[in-house]
């Protein structure tokens, strides 16, 4: 049944079956339970040339072409991908994977900060604001989508057993880079959000209806905390080796 509503965006149909399915070009791929969905860059690619990833298959939009690796280590396979940013195009992959197998899956990237975060910090989001546009084709409109219980509870256990301090948090997925204004960066603070990305509430909408568990850890890149003076810093370049690994960690005790 379709919920309508005279806004477009809040329209949501509930039950009936997509005309395209999401592995409809790869319906003998067969993923691992697991995934790291890492917004890693290049690091990504190194890491699994570095470790004899197999590719298994190619996502392929008009203009990416996403590889997707498995790992085989530590007796457990695992996949490994590094999606295109942004709620639709990394929501569409997601479809994909949970289609092909992936039911655990982890994601890690960087966020920008709304409060005064160090650069390089880690964040543990636990709830994310839907101020984009994919989630609402997953779920009913809601202003938030909490995220799971298990995998905040593997990342919190492993920034623990390495000692790494790190904070919870609600974040800011948000559609509109550029449209992060003066007044809604403060509104959005106020509102108890304290870093802002373009995925996570997508992402989790996404696992939330295929029947995927869905957890996501940050680190902190540039800082919008001075509304008057944007500061890119160094974008958290310095994290994504260590964040790739910390990632597979998680996955290990993600039960």
């Amino acid at each position: 049944m379709i919920i309508k509503n005279e806004i477009p965006i809040l329209e949501y149909d509930d039950s009936s079956a997509p005309v395209i399915a999401p592995n409809h070009d790869s319906v003998n791929v067969h993923l691992p339970e697991k995934c790291l969905f890492a917004f890693l860059g290049d690091t990504v690619h190194e890491y699994a040339e570095k470790h004899n990833a197999e590719i298994v298959d190619e996502f392929i939009t008009f203009s990416h072409i996403i590889k997707v690796y498995i790992l085989h280590e530590d007796g457990e396979d695992v996949c490994l991908v590094q999606p295109t940013i942004g709620a639709p195009a990394a929501a569409s992959l997601m479809d994909y994977l949970i289609a092909c197998g992936c039911r655990k899956i982890i994601a890690v990237g960087s966020c920008g900060v709304l409060a005064e975060f160090q650069e390089n910090a880690f964040i543990v989001p636990v709830k994310a604001m839907r101020d984009e546009g994919a989630s609402y084709k997953y779920l009913p409109a809601e202003r938030y989508i909490e995220l799971d219980e298990a995998p905040i509870a593997a990342i919190e256990a492993i920034f623990e057993s390495h000692n790494l301090p790190f904070v919870t948090c609600t974040t800011w997925t948000t559609d509109g880079f550029f449209r992060e204004t003066q007044d809604m960066v403060k509104y959005r603070l106020e509102e108890g959000c304290s870093v802002v990305e373009m995925e996570c509430a997508a992402l989790a909408s996404v696992c939330r209806k295929q029947g995927a568990e869905f957890g996501q850890f940050l680190f902190t890149a540039d800082s919008l905390a001075n509304v008057h003076e944007y500061d890119a810093r160094d974008f958290g370049i310095a994290s994504h080796e260590k964040a790739l690994l910390l990632g597979l960690d998680v996955l290990r005790k993600f039960h």
